[in-house]
């Protein structure tokens, strides 16, 4: 797979309701949307990083980073509250040409462009039609109705030899074209998943989640 077949998306929405400008506040040292952009800039493999946005300041932050990043704006009726990343995906592909996308979520700072040269090169190598980014967590879970999900009580596992159980964290989903157009969603055909540290399970969606990914960017020394 060649570097120009695949592109990266960076959805930028202006609303935003728990956060106001979540997308441009600063986080640690910069902008909370310069951190997955630079992880995207920073991918080899990733021949072309786009930032599909409603909002002219948004537009104003990201030219303003110096990153080689091409900013296409997004239509008002796909940028609605109960407009999904999906509508934005298929929005971008019907203007850009692609053969594989990158859809990198903002609120995922803890990405790194390392990460995303080993998911290309996994799904390369497997020729998988998704891939979706996701964290081990090694807890144990239960139903509503008080019934385990990943694991026996009466065998209950050391943490040493328990595999867990694999959670979505956001950071990022790979597409190929044909897979988007058939299904119109981010994931389908043969899936594989790339796995990240535990660290990387947070998203911030809520002022609480901030602090605790500043900490978390303070603590490894930035990037």
């Amino acid at each position: 797979m060649s570097q120009t077949q695949i592109t990266a998306l960076i959805p930028l929405r202006g609303g935003s309701k728990s956060i106001p400008d979540k997308n441009i506040k600063t986080l640690a040292d910069r902008p909370l949307c310069a951190w997955v952009l630079k992880a995207a800039c920073d991918c080899d493999a990733i021949g072309s990083v786009y930032v599909s946005t409603d909002s002219d300041k948004i537009r104003q932050v990201v030219e303003g980073l110096g990153l080689p990043v091409t900013v296409i704006d997004r239509p008002q009726q796909l940028a609605q509250d109960h407009s999904s990343t999906e509508d934005v995906m298929m929005h971008f592909a019907s203007v850009v040409p692609f053969e594989t996308l990158v859809t990198i979520q903002a609120t995922s700072p803890l990405l790194e462009g390392r990460d995303l040269d080993k998911a290309l090169k996994l799904f390369e190598a497997g020729s998988y039609d998704s891939m979706l980014s996701a964290v081990r967590l090694k807890r144990f879970f239960w139903n509503d109705d008080f019934t385990p999900v990943n694991y026996d009580p009466l065998h209950r596992p050391r943490r040493q030899v328990f595999d867990g159980i694999l959670m979505e964290n956001g950071a990022f989903y790979v597409t190929t074209r044909r897979m988007l157009e058939t299904s119109k969603c981010r994931l389908g055909g043969k899936t594989a998943v790339y796995e990240m540290g535990e660290h990387t399970a947070v998203e911030i969606d809520e002022p609480e989640d901030w602090v605790l990914v500043e900490r978390v960017l303070q603590k490894r020394g930035l990037r």
